[in-house]
């Protein structure tokens, strides 16, 4: 059992480590990250199989979306570090003249991360390679509901990483509450709206900032004026085809008119079978749903009496094997289960609409999504889409790939999540901004001091203004 004492023995150690400075030097930071490239490189069957077993994952899914998403930011990481480490030159003023000043990245400490079980590998590893990156020293909590993705992440960090700043702690809820009663400079959490909260508030014990990587519900808008067949395959591949729908940034539902549902449904029916074959229970380019809880949490959403009758494809389950077919449903009520929570599984609804014009209102009368999606050739469309719709990220015509792109932060809004990383935004995110102001020690002023006066106070507002004509008339005796 790891409980709380063994906690607070852990965080000493590498405060310890910390404020000894084994973690600011670049060296150590390159050294770590290149040991987590090492990783990826020599041992990627091992993890592909983890990823079988916890998720029975495929080998495309799991080598592409997962290893080489990571290969990228490690290699990302270690090429512009320098040029991330090097303080940011900021401008001065009048008032402070003559000075410098720059903005210094500084490691924030000692941080934790609690990673998700549905991506296992890349959000387990991707905070780290940026608290790494910015210097800290870093606790990773894998999730428990992918026991052989966590068993496998503690051996090959603990056997690679430099144990005196960098741990994994395995266990379920009270290993993570033990970690939680410790105070830390940062938690980086990745997983659902209600352990967000938890996490949240076990943070604002002690003041600890968070980022929280949370989900929602994220629409896909299907225009008319659209290539319909790609985008079938898209919406297909960005629901069934990243983890059979049990990913953060999934197609949640989609919207469209009443008459052009019927083509959007004739089509996703066709490219489906096409992917998946007749009987796509049997598929292997599909994950199984994680586990029994899920498995019954998505029967429930299927099963209820308003919702079961809208079924218009699929609908096959197999709970021994923990299956669900790719289900397509129609016009499900807005008060249903199914659209009063994030299904993270491979149901889809179509809500249909009068007019596209509608589905602006339905998107905003509902909790910000981590992501919404467009598919159109309407130029205007898109600019309204991308202006006035508040979610995490936008995508217009794919689903989710904006994820992969390193110059573009990921993360929530509202109840989507807060904060972001990616690329330097992972450097960021784990760094203070820390102001730095030089000043010389000549040219030092009167005005500034007691006793005050009338013209003082008139230079001191110019000054504070950095307005020089006001300045002058002030010295001039103008003013």
């Amino acid at each position: 059992m790891f409980g709380a004492a063994d906690a607070s023995v852990l965080v000493m150690d590498l405060r310890r480590s910390f404020d000894d400075g084994v973690t600011r030097g670049y060296e150590w930071r390159v050294t770590q990250l290149k040991q987590l490239l090492i990783i990826c490189d020599n041992h990627e069957p091992e993890i592909v199989a983890a990823l079988r077993d916890d998720l029975g994952k495929p080998e495309l899914e799991s080598s592409v979306y997962e290893v080489s998403l990571l290969r990228n930011s490690i290699k990302l990481a270690l090429k512009q570090l320098k040029n991330w480490m090097v303080p940011e030159k900021a401008k001065t003023s009048l008032t402070t003249f003559p000075a410098s000043a720059e903005i210094v990245s500084e490691p924030l400490g000692v941080v934790l991360v609690i990673s998700a079980w549905n991506y296992p590998f890349l959000l387990s590893i991707d905070p780290v390679i940026g608290a790494i990156s910015a210097g800290n020293a870093v606790v990773l909590k894998p999730s428990e509901l992918a026991p052989a993705s966590s068993a496998l992440l503690a051996k090959l960090m603990e056997q690679y990483l430099d144990s005196s700043a960098v741990r994994v702690v395995e266990g379920a809820v009270t290993e993570t509450t033990a970690l939680l009663e410790q105070k830390w400079d940062k938690i980086f959490y990745t997983g659902s709206s209600k352990i967000g909260r938890v996490i949240m508030a076990a943070a604002a014990k002690h003041l600890t900032p968070v980022v929280l990587e949370l989900g929602g519900k994220s629409p896909v808008v299907v225009d008319s004026d659209t290539d319909l067949k790609v985008t079938v395959r898209r919406i297909i591949a960005g629901k069934w085809g990243c983890n059979n729908g049990q990913a953060c940034v999934s197609p949640d539902y989609i919207l469209t008119t009443k008459e052009y549902a019927p083509k959007v449904i004739d089509a996703m029916k066709k490219e489906l079978e096409t992917f998946y074959g007749k009987n796509p229970m049997e598929s292997k380019d599909m994950s199984r749903i994680v586990n029994s809880t899920h498995f019954d949490r998505l029967s429930k959403l299927l099963d209820e009496k308003e919702v079961s009758d809208k079924i218009v494809y699929g609908g096959e389950k197999d709970r021994e094997n923990l299956k669900i077919a790719p289900t397509i449903l129609l016009d499900v009520p807005l008060d249903s289960l199914i659209m009063s929570e994030e299904i993270f599984g491979p149901l889809l609804p179509i809500l249909t609409l009068n007019n596209l014009e509608e589905s602006f209102d339905v998107i905003r009368s509902r909790p910000k999504p981590l992501a919404a999606y467009l598919f159109t050739h309407n130029k205007k469309l898109k600019e309204r889409f991308a202006a006035t719709v508040s979610a995490g990220g936008i995508v217009v015509n794919d689903i989710a790939v904006h994820l992969a792109l390193h110059t573009l932060p990921f993360g929530g809004v509202g109840e989507s999540g807060m904060g972001a990383y990616h690329g330097k935004f992972s450097y960021d995110a784990f760094s203070h901004k820390k102001a730095v102001l030089y000043r010389s020690l000549f040219g030092d002023s009167a005005v500034r001091y007691p006793p005050y006066s009338r013209g003082k106070l008139r230079l001191l507002k110019a000054l504070v203004d950095s307005n020089i004509f006001d300045i002058f008339k002030v010295l001039l005796g103008l003013s």
